[in-house]
């Protein structure tokens, strides 16, 4: 960055930023817009992020059968002891509460004889997941962006792909050096012009890193980015080795990232061997079967893959009543109709896919970063709830919880905050449009294929040196491909899923034992205490 110029005076009509609409960034908003001039940026569309394609629901006791120690206690138990358990405390005593402000808003949740319709998922002892049909992300962020687009103090602001968040070293008098947040640089997707968004606090609430692998359930837009921008900005991340991989995405060569529900196991699915035609969990969890967490139950299909040679295996739910099956997953089974699979009456060949980012930017109770200024929300964190691997339908709620949370916090101490001072304007006086584009798709494709092969489900120490040895490789390619070209929304999601990567790596590769998600064969113990991985810029 060079010059002096300050950015338009239309760009700072605005108290708090929030990037990202999904469930976190919207919750926020509306709590914030009660005294609060908001600004929302979305890269892409407002719906475009991992909320929007949410289909199993949301964790909350509200059966007089369940406790909150039951839901704590099993939250804990998938996250195999690396959860703060003051989190999960408060998280979940949240949950109910949460819930009642989604119905407020007109979330149209199942009910059955006059009660919210409650089902369960892997890893809970309990019935206690809220939902609309299979496609509770879709009713939330429409009931979300409706209340939102209707508050005259929240501007929602697609088409906005977020470069580098905006701290004291842009400050246009001086050069302050400081990592006080004061908003970020963004690419207007329409014009390709840089715009500097200032507030006087920013929350993040971007998403996770799903598409840095090859198989992903995630939205095309979960490239890291606001994990990267933090990093670059000096915040720590924490535990970003504990990639999820949810055991059932549907395997078919026309469709890419179909997510089967959770659901479909909590509700009578059986995993079988298309080969033996037998179910093979008894195997590996002989207790919980096809409940058993996530990450046991996508290592198992992965070890019944690669055993007997197989390209998927079959989740059977034909058994129960065809009405039963239509009812409680209406989407999915016209999704598979049109595709030629009766899920009432035929198997549906699955294959695991990484599905949640566990690890990401440190945060407190409050939602603080390690930044002032910065908050953060939502799968882009490392909150402490999730530990080694999610527990289902923990994440929307994680992401009510801290939106709401940041947003009050930041309420609470807004007599702290400063207004944001003039910042220099983005400069392109040394770059120039790009004349090789190919060079993006070939390292994006690169990126994603060997951090599948290397940094998956097994993992060893020679295949986290290979990742670790092409990212260094791949750095210094796309660092100075960035110094010479216009930023385009392609190269700062390549920018940011090799920094993820390169996180990943690192915190896999300082983890020496197996626990949760990161399983590996050079350390297949479990040590006594669970330590986070916490990274250090």
């Amino acid at each position: 960055m060079s010059g002096a110029q300050s950015m338009p005076k239309e760009l700072e009509a605005h108290d708090v930023l929030i990037i990202g609409s999904g469930a976190a960034g919207l919750t926020a908003a509306l709590v914030l817009a009660e005294k609060c001039r908001v600004l929302v940026l979305a890269k892409g569309a407002l719906d475009g992020g991992s909320t929007n394609w949410a289909q199993g629901g949301i964790a909350a006791v509200l059966d007089a059968g369940d406790t909150f120690d039951d839901h704590i206690r099993d939250t804990m138990i998938a996250g195999a002891g690396l959860n703060r358990r003051e989190t999960v405390e408060f998280v979940i005593e949240n949950a109910p509460a949460a819930i009642h402000r989604l119905s407020d808003l007109g979330v149209p949740f199942n009910a059955e004889a006059g009660s919210l319709h409650l089902t369960r998922e892997g890893g809970h002892s309990h019935r206690r997941i809220v939902h609309v049909d299979d496609a509770t992300g879709a009713a939330v962020q429409k009931a979300l962006q409706k209340a939102a687009s209707e508050h005259p103090n929240i501007t929602l602001l697609p088409g906005r792909t977020c470069i580098d968040l905006i701290t004291g070293r842009h400050e246009a008098a001086r050069y302050s050096g400081s990592g006080r947040v004061w908003g970020v640089y963004a690419l207007d997707e329409a014009t390709g012009r840089v715009e500097a968004h200032t507030a006087r606090a920013t929350i993040l609430a971007t998403g996770g890193a799903g598409r840095v692998y090859q198989f992903s359930t995630a939205p095309r837009g979960a490239t890291g980015d606001g994990i990267a921008m933090a990093w670059r900005a000096g915040a720590r991340v924490s535990n970003m080795e504990m990639m999820q991989f949810h055991p059932t995405c549907l395997y078919n060569l026309d469709v890419k990232n179909f997510l089967i529900t959770e659901a479909v196991r909590g509700e009578g699915g059986r995993l079988i061997n298309p080969r033996t035609g037998k179910r093979f969990m008894e195997f590996y969890d002989a207790e919980r079967l096809e409940l058993a967490p996530r990450d046991i139950v996508a290592r198992a299909i992965d070890s019944e893959i690669k055993k007997f040679g197989l390209d998927y295996v079959h989740l059977d739910i034909s058994h129960m009543p065809a009405d039963f099956v239509k009812g409680h997953f209406p989407n999915i089974y016209e999704k598979l109709i049109g595709l030629g699979i009766d899920m009432t009456t035929q198997p549906i060949p699955v294959v695991p896919a990484q599905h949640y980012t566990c690890g990401g930017v440190l945060i407190d109770l409050d939602g603080r970063t390690d930044l002032p200024g910065l908050y953060a929300a939502g799968e882009c964190t490392e909150s402490g709830l999730h530990g080694a691997n999610r527990l289902a339908s923990n994440s929307l709620l994680e992401c009510f919880v801290f939106g709401d949370v940041a947003a009050r916090d930041i309420l609470r101490r807004w007599d702290s905050f400063d207004a944001p001072p003039p910042v220099r304007a983005w400069d392109e006086s040394r770059v120039t449009d790009s004349d090789e584009e190919v060079v993006i798709k070939q390292n994006w494709t690169e990126i994603r294929r060997f951090m599948w092969n290397y940094v998956g489900i097994v993992r060893t120490n020679k295949r986290l040196e290979r990742a670790a040895h092409r990212i260094r490789m791949l750095s210094g390619e796309v660092n100075d491909y960035y110094g010479h070209f216009r930023v385009t929304t392609d190269l700062i999601e390549l920018r940011n899923l090799l920094q993820s990567a390169e996180l990943i790596v690192r915190s896999a590769r300082a983890r020496h034992e197996s626990r949760g998600l990161h399983y590996t064969l050079d350390y297949l113990q479990t040590d006594d205490v669970a330590v986070d991985t916490v990274i250090v810029p």
